[in-house]
Formats: structure tokens, C-alpha cells, sequence
């Protein structure tokens, strides 16, 4: 069985507790896109990782390792959550399908997180054991995300770059739709 997990961002505190809001894996285009791999015989699954706008890497880690993650497992991480999943593919030797880091972030210089989230070496031949690795952003991305996409570039062997002109940081405010058809092509291409 083809399966996918999708992994939300990093909120800020007052967003995560905002009472309007949705939760973090429910926002933005994760739900659709959801939708659009299961409706093409792709179990996906979009878990709450704890405290985001705190992350903690080890308590993230035993939320995502709670999958059956192998060689049918597309992973897709957006900002926070991509950066995350740099980091485990990194110190986790495991085969997996398409991994897919949307406007990745890497705080290498812990301003916004305070654990240590981000310590940890990339490991450059992480493509290797994925069915491909490939970054999407948008140029008009915040500076810390370009700077983010930069690094993991310049250290991941063999990753594909997906470089779009619009679209921010993928966010609804940003994108003002929750449809991301590059994405949904790319996955299912």
C-alpha cells in the first residue's frame, strides 16, 4: 500500500492557541492535498506533531516513528516540518518513496527555536535512499527559509529543485488558495 505523511510548520504560540484558527494539520493546503493523494490511492495521513510553535525534536520524532515508514512512504514537510525531516533522514539509514520539503527551515541560528531542533549534520547522500528528493520555494520567501533552501542545496547530493516566483511561504495568506497543484503534480508524476 502507497502511503504519505504530510508535516506541518512551525506556528507561532498565539496562532497555535488562537480559538479561529484550525489546527496545524489542517491549514494552509495540507488538507487538500490530503484529499488529492488519497483520492488517487494514496493512504495520507497529516499527524498534530506536539507544541509546535516549540518544537522539541525527540517528541516530534516519536509522533512520525508511530507510521510504518518504507519504500511506499512519500513524506512531504512544509517550513519546520521539512526541516525536520532533513534531520531524521539524516540519522535514520531508511529507504522511503518521494520525500518532498516545501519552503524548508533550518534555524541555524536558533532565534526562533530554543531545543536543539537543529543540531545535527546533513547528511548529503540522503537521496540516495529516497525514490527522489525535492525542495520547492517560492523566491519571494522570507530571507531565513531562502537561506534554509541555500544550505540544504548546497550539502544534499542529487536533490531537485522546484524554484517558483510566487507563492511566499506557501501559506494561505501568501498562496489565498488552499490548492497547490505543483505539489499534487510533482507527488504524482
Amino acid at each position: 500500500m502507497k502511503t504519505a505523511i504530510i508535516l506541518h510548520g512551525m506556528p507561532s504560540k498565539e496562532e497555535y492557541f488562537s480559538p479561529d484558527g484550525s489546527s496545524q494539520s489542517n491549514k494552509h493546503w495540507l488538507p487538500w492535498i490530503q484529499k488529492e493523494l488519497t483520492l488517487n490511492g494514496i493512504l495520507a495521513q497529516t499527524p498534530e506533531l506536539p507544541e509546535p510553535y516549540d518544537p522539541v525534536y525527540e517528541k516530534w520524532a516519536s509522533v512520525f516513528e508511530q507510521f510504518a515508514i518504507n519504500e511506499g512512504t512519500t513524506l512531504i514537510g512544509h517550513s519546520c516540518g521539512g526541516g525536520f525531516l532533513v534531520r531524521w533522514l539524516s540519522e535514520n539509514k531508511v529507504r522511503v518513496g518521494k520525500v518532498v520539503l516545501v519552503a524548508p527551515f533550518l534555524d541555524s541560528d536558533h532565534d526562533e527555536v530554543k531545543s536543539n531542533f537543529f543540531d545535527f549534520g546533513i547528511d548529503e547522500n540522503i537521496a540516495e535512499r529516497t525514490q527522489g528528493i525535492f525542495m520547492i520555494f517560492s523566491v519571494d520567501d522570507d530571507r531565513e527559509i531562502l537561506d534554509s533552501v541555500n544550505r540544504i542545496r548546497s550539502k544534499v547530493k542529487n536533490i531537485q529543485i522546484v524554484e517558483l516566483q510566487k507563492g511566499g511561504h506557501f501559506t494561505m495568506s501568501d498562496m489565498k488558495t488552499e490548492e497547490f497543484p505543483e505539489l499534487r503534480d510533482l507527488l504524482l508524476k
